[in-house]
């Protein structure tokens, strides 16, 4: 007889995740892909395109089955390539035996459905890719929610498709109208349960802007970048907390902050941000956009860089593109060019003196390198030091509570004991010393301009 399973096994069985289940029960799917470039688009930049696409699809868990290009002047606007292409594809899937399509390109909802009757097999464009993947890596509640939102916005425009299978159902006397009935039951459905979503949304907006509030005493860095450029890999080196991290784009989607302890009992609140990528879905941007509060509110982005990706200018710009249309000012923001260790040291060199003329705030970093945060670590420092003034304090012998705060909340530089009080040169954060203004115990005299 089997032994029952413990309370703490039943407990962990119920708590796998979504994307546990579905990598167990859903099979790997064949994929071909899909790239239809404007005529003038470097192959480079088209093979590259195709290379993170191929990336993505295997987040999602499918394999790549094989690859089509073709260069447009304008998309066809029934099927997005031409119809030759289209027959061609068809064939290919054929011979791959592929049960899905992908187009790097989005697709409008006539496009999908015209697609999916031509090739006889499902289609998906980047859009949905990425938010199938999304959905897949949601952990808490609130990435969830965020998700479940994008998709029934993305869905919504798109369920008349979804209904195909009605079509087949045989026309006569009784057989009229039920697709059309439910269509539209379904779309009230939906709308309901956005509204919904938006609310509970805006209430957990709420309490993290409360939760925010508390910390504007503190040193506030927010971690930007593009997928997978390492930014939670920097994170979790500099903090020294256990936080997840995968060789795979958006291995993480919720935003995490932690403490990031430096010299002279300095400290910073660092939050990792989910990834940006070249076409980030805009229902995705409009739903992350309170988890991305974080970055606007920030004394400091640090803009994280995959320094060997082949390609990394682009992807600065497609996080630059993001943080415009979320309205974030990128004026204060320090480049972090990541993963150094597996430059050779001639490329690092010309990167050095690339970067140095269009981006002069930049530091080169290596999470696996002994001191290869090292340059972080300082710039943060730095920034820190900026912020908290250099002041003399004369503070008297009796009021032991004061000078321990100024030992605990401030970098003491010089200390001289006297009969009735005690001087300190000291650099200390402003808020401290605003409470310290009503104290007849202490005198504060600023040394540096204001």
């Amino acid at each position: 007889m089997s032994a029952r399973l413990s309370r703490t096994e039943r407990h962990r069985a119920r708590r796998r995740t979504t994307a546990d289940l579905i990598d167990i029960e859903r099979p790997l799917e064949r994929a071909i892909l899909v790239g239809a470039p404007v005529a003038d688009e470097p192959e480079a930049l088209v093979d590259e395109h195709l290379e993170e696409l191929e990336r993505l699809a295997d987040t999602a868990g499918a394999e790549v089955a094989g690859r089509l290009v073709q260069r447009l002047d304008a998309p066809h606007p029934a099927l997005y390539i031409g119809r030759g292409k289209a027959e061609q594809l068809r064939l290919l899937a054929d011979r791959s035996e592929a049960n899905l399509v992908i187009f790097d390109e989005d697709l409008s909802p006539a496009q999908g459905s015209a697609l999916e009757k031509a090739l006889d097999r499902r289609v998906m464009d980047r859009t949905e890719l990425i938010l199938d993947i999304f959905a897949l890596r949601a952990r808490t509640a609130e990435a969830r929610m965020q998700v479940e939102l994008a998709q029934l916005q993305y869905m919504r425009p798109r369920l008349k498709r979804m209904w195909n299978h009605l079509s087949r159902i045989q026309g006569g006397i009784g057989m009229r109208g039920p697709g059309e009935t439910q269509l539209e039951t379904d779309r009230r459905l939906m709308d309901r349960r956005i509204t919904r979503l938006r609310q509970e949304l805006e209430h957990i907006a709420r309490s993290r802007d409360t939760r925010r509030r508390r910390r504007e005493n503190e040193f506030r860095a927010a971690l930007v970048g593009y997928t997978n450029a390492g930014k939670s890999s920097v994170l979790r080196a500099l903090s020294g907390a256990d936080l997840f991290v995968e060789d795979r784009l958006f291995a993480t989607l919720d935003s995490a902050t932690r403490a990031v302890e430096l010299d002279a009992g300095y400290r910073a609140l660092v939050t990792d941000t989910v990834g940006f990528i070249r076409k980030l879905p805009h229902h995705l941007v409009a739903s992350f956009r309170a988890t991305l509060e974080e970055a606007r509110q920030a004394d400091l982005l640090i803009h994280v860089v995959d320094a060997s990706a082949p390609g990394w200018d682009h992807q600065v710009e497609a996080v630059q593109e993001v943080l415009l249309d979320l309205e974030i000012p990128d004026s204060d923001t320090l480049m972090v060019f990541n993963k150094v260790d597996q430059l050779t040291h001639p490329e690092e060199e010309a990167l050095r003196g690339r970067v140095s003329v269009e981006w002069p705030c930049n530091v080169f970093t290596s999470v696996t390198e002994p001191g290869g945060l090292e340059p972080l670590r300082n710039e943060l420092l730095s920034r820190l030091r900026e912020l908290r003034p250099t002041v003399k304090l004369e503070i008297a012998v009796t009021d032991g509570r004061t000078l321990a705060e100024a030992y605990r909340a401030g970098e003491i530089l010089e200390r001289e004991d006297r009969d009735m009080n005690v001087v300190l040169v000291a650099r200390l954060p402003v808020a401290t010393l605003g409470r310290w203004r009503s104290k007849r115990t202490v005198r504060v005299t600023r040394l540096d301009p204001a």
